[in-house]
């Protein structure tokens, strides 16, 4: 007989399983078999800390193979952290937050991070948008500053 328990939030029936999961980083991602206490349909599972371990690991390994690779494509791109920051988006220091796997990149920095990565003349164009007046810092954006008004 297969053991059971009650999910603490649902009241659902939930049994000992391994499930594939898939862990995302960026443009990455891996499939691992991720065991837990699962409802008979696709509700709410619950896992332990030890569940957890293998799909930790991987989410560390994606980490640390995607921010490799957003330096590879800023360096065969030519470009400072700074520069691509404010080219590709997220700012001067996003860069070296994403290098670092500090932090993610956002789904669109993803986005042109791997069109790049594909595409690298297409900097150009990310380049030539940027200068353009309204589109970017690059170009100062016209009408964002606040105006202030003169009080008599």
């Amino acid at each position: 007989m297969a053991e059971t328990r009650i999910h603490p939030v649902t009241g659902k029936s939930l049994k000992r399983d391994i499930r594939p999961f898939t862990v995302e980083y960026g443009s990455m991602a891996r499939e691992v078999a991720l065991p837990g206490w699962y409802p008979d349909d696709d509700g709410d599972a619950v896992h332990s800390g030890l569940d957890l371990a293998e799909a930790d690991e991987v989410f560390l390994e994606l980490r640390a193979a995607y921010a490799a690779h957003v330096r590879e494509v800023r360096k065969s791109l030519g470009l400072t952290q700074e520069e691509a920051g404010e080219i590709i988006g997220g700012g001067k220091r996003a860069f070296q937050k994403y290098e670092s796997g500090k932090a993610p990149p956002s789904d669109a920095a993803v986005g042109l991070i791997e069109i790049l990565s594909r595409q690298p003349k297409a900097i150009e164009v990310l380049k030539e948008i940027r200068r353009m007046p309204g589109t970017g810092k690059l170009g100062k954006r016209a009408g964002h500053k606040r105006r202030e008004r003169a009080v008599a």
